[in-house]
């Protein structure tokens, strides 16, 4: 029998509102790695797979070696978060503490070296930015992914979108509420990040961590979960 997933340890009011600033900082770091990094997404991997499948074409201009980076990444912080969760799921607080507390120094620290242009963001030497940022949010997502709240990846919106019509009043379903914060949210995010690019990448990214280190003071910090 397998085991029981993690619970949150917050009320599910807390949960979804910190879920929702996890998918703003989506937003962000795909506004720097598409915009800055090159053709690339280091946290939406279905983007990734398709620019893999493109590369193929001798005039698509797309090259493999971003994407492949990304997602080797993003497998590698996938993998760890899966262990983690294993190992400390049964202790939600510290797990999801040390999970997104993580996530947040490794951007806070990309932030700093690219602020000291120790790593690149611009030209053919970015790689290395990308498969850091990729491995910190697939820390991100495979936590999220353990968590299981409903409606509420932090990175997938298509099944998020067809559920919002699927499930409207007009096709008499629920009211998706999450899927339209989620869609939203990530919006919000990306313009965001597109916005702040003008100023500094370092800026973006230093949002961001900033961000994630609220959601794990958030999860590991607040009050007792209520039903």
């Amino acid at each position: 029998m397998s085991a029981a997933p993690p619970v949150s340890p917050v009320s599910r009011r807390w949960t979804v509102g910190l879920l929702l600033l996890l998918t703003f900082v989506t937003g962000l770091v795909d506004a720097v790695s598409f915009l800055k990094l090159g053709q690339v997404f280091v946290a939406n991997m279905t983007g990734n797979i398709t620019f893999l499948g493109l590369s193929v074409h001798p005039d698509a201009e797309v090259s493999p070696a971003s994407p492949l980076a990304a997602l080797c990444g993003f497998g590698a912080g996938a993998f760890v978060a899966g262990r983690a969760a294993s190992l400390a799921g049964h202790r939600p607080r510290r797990w999801l503490g040390t999970a997104f507390g993580v996530e947040a120094g490794v951007l806070a620290l990309v932030a700093w070296l690219t602020a000291g242009g120790i790593l690149p963001v611009s030209g053919d030497d970015t790689l290395a930015t990308v498969v850091v940022l990729a491995t910190a949010l697939g820390v991100q997502n495979g936590t999220v992914h353990h968590l299981a709240v409903h409606d509420l990846t932090t990175t997938v919106l298509t099944l998020a979108l067809a559920g919002v019509v699927t499930d409207s009043q007009l096709a008499r379903g629920a009211q998706p509420h999450r899927r339209l914060g989620s869609i939203a949210v990530m919006l919000v995010g990306a313009g965001t990040g597109a916005a702040l690019l003008s100023v500094s990448v370092s800026l973006v990214l230093a949002l961001a961590g900033t961000a994630v280190a609220v959601v794990a003071v958030g999860f590991a910090l607040t009050g007792v979960r209520r039903t």
